[in-house]
């Protein structure tokens, strides 16, 4: 079977799509499982005092709807996205600046999130924070490495 220049782009197009929902969701589920995974070291791991706890759970709370804000806007860049894709059929200007959008949102996320470990690192004791530091730094290379 010969496959027409439509279809080509068509395939394409399609493959671009999958890895783009590929990475999507990477990013989406790699960063629950590490902010999930952060949060029950923090809880479990640093025995912290019952203000520590307190404190954290305040913190949380308003990271959650900072990050939610940023997902609604990660989600709408990455729909902005997928339309110039469609209008263009190539990698043109539309393209280009909807990656760059897509780009910054994912970027605004991560410094959101980077604030916030800080600020959670500033509840903890000394003690606390090497533990803290050691996990940060294992989440971040996989080895932890320093």
């Amino acid at each position: 079977m010969k496959l027409s220049g439509l279809h080509i782009v068509l395939a394409v197009l399609l493959a671009v799509a999958a890895g783009c929902l590929g990475a999507m969701l990477a990013v989406q589920w790699g960063g629950a499982a590490q902010r999930s995974g952060l949060h029950e070291f923090v809880h479990d791991k640093l025995d912290l005092s019952p203000d520590q706890t307190s404190r954290l759970d305040q913190l949380e709370a308003r990271f959650a709807t900072e990050r939610a804000g940023h997902e609604a806007r990660l989600r709408a860049a990455n729909a902005d996205l997928a339309a110039a894709m469609e209008q263009e059929h190539n990698y043109g200007p539309k393209v280009g600046a909807a990656i760059d959008r897509v780009h910054l949102e994912m970027g605004e996320l991560q410094k959101a999130t980077v604030r916030h470990v800080f600020a959670m690192r500033v509840l903890l004791n000394e003690g606390q924070r090497r533990k803290f530091d050691r996990q940060i730094s294992i989440s971040l290379t996989g080895d932890g490495r320093e």
